[in-house]
């Protein structure tokens, strides 16, 4: 059981990664120094937005309008990082 609690904290670090490479790529396709019209970039794009948009959208509709700053990459990560942390430390102590 601990084999598979260790899995799901590498996946969910593996998440992380991710939400971070989607957070920089907007970040570059707003200021114009990638062009989204390249199709592996747009692919690259859609595969990023596929894969966090299911978690980044409720809790972009939970927070405040704060203009043009989007802060639920980082809340999202903050929950990846207590799911981590917390959860799965404490269900760890349960099995040993």
């Amino acid at each position: 059981m601990l084999e598979l609690l260790n899995f799901i904290s590498y996946i969910i670090t593996l998440y992380v990664y991710i939400i971070i490479a989607g957070a920089v790529m907007s970040w570059l396709i707003a200021f114009n120094v990638i062009n989204p019209y390249n199709q592996f970039v747009r692919s690259l794009w859609q595969g990023l937005n596929a894969l966090t948009e299911p978690a980044l959208r409720p809790i972009r509709r939970m927070l405040p309008d704060l203009g043009g700053i989007d802060i639920s990459p980082l809340v999202l990560i903050l929950i990846c990082f207590f799911i981590q942390s917390v959860v799965l430390t404490n269900l760890a102590k349960l099995f040993v």
